[in-house]
């Protein structure tokens, strides 16, 4: 066979293993409600149990991918697919008690934890949130960025984005998350001769190392003249980011 038509072949293969996010994508476009400049949102969450079949549709989608079809696929769209997941799972979860839950955190900090909690399915075993974030994404990738695009259902969380995370956008996206969350001044800002900055820097202090080298490259983002400030970390809000028709866009 020509050599051309080997390499399409295979490019051909390739895509056809490739998951399709679009309906997830719809659901985002349709439930999430973007704020403060495009900096963060909120979440629709009365509309996404509205949409629940569809939800459930996509996420069984995700959760009947065999491990070994999943390892074959290119690195951006393995990321691309442990953050949807992620990012539905943790709406999936939030509506097995909405609307009567105002924190992730009403499901408990010990028993019922819902980020230890293996409460679906993935790659063919039993998953939690926190596999999908530490035992895979943050070890096998090493890609700081993820903490941008991970959403924990909290006001301080970094945004939900309205779209779908897709392969073939993938670095973009992440780096106009950083962007976004970077220049949130409600989460990060330069005050009082300090750098404030979100708790995600602390608790993940060694996936941003060396943070002053970090935050430098985004000086501009941050707001930063000169050198880096101290640091100091600010509270976290783990009230839910939802969306009601009284709430203030």
């Amino acid at each position: 066979m020509d050599a051309r038509l080997i390499l399409l072949a295979l490019a051909f293969c390739g895509a056809a293993q490739a998951f399709d996010h679009g309906p997830w994508d719809a659901l985002l476009k349709k439930h999430v409600v973007v704020a403060r400049e495009g900096k963060a949102s909120q979440v629709r969450y009365a509309g996404m149990a509205q949409s629940r079949k569809e939800l459930k549709g996509y996420l069984d989608g995700l959760s009947g991918i065999p491990e070994a079809e999943f390892r074959r696929w290119p690195r951006a769209e393995q990321m691309a697919f442990l953050i949807n997941a992620y990012n539905a799972f943790t709406i999936e979860k939030i509506l097995t008690r909405y609307p009567d839950i105002d924190s992730i955190r009403d499901f408990g900090l010990f028993f019922g934890n819902p980020f230890k909690d293996e409460f679906f399915s993935l790659l063919g075993r039993k998953f939690s949130l926190d596999r999908i974030e530490h035992d895979i994404l943050r070890r096998e990738y090493r890609e700081p960025r993820i903490h941008f695009a991970l959403n924990c259902a909290a006001v301080s969380c970094p945004m939900l984005r309205e779209e779908a995370y897709v392969a073939a956008r993938l670095e973009q996206q992440l780096e106009e998350q950083a962007v976004r969350f970077l220049s949130d001044r409600s989460r990060n800002r330069v005050a009082g001769g300090r750098l404030e900055v979100s708790k995600i820097f602390d608790w993940f202090k060694e996936d941003f190392e060396p943070r002053e080298a970090y935050f430098a490259r985004y000086a501009t983002v941050l707001g930063m003249t000169g050198g880096v400030p101290p640091l100091y970390f600010l509270d976290y809000d783990w009230s839910l980011n939802d969306f009601r028709s009284s709430s203030p866009r």
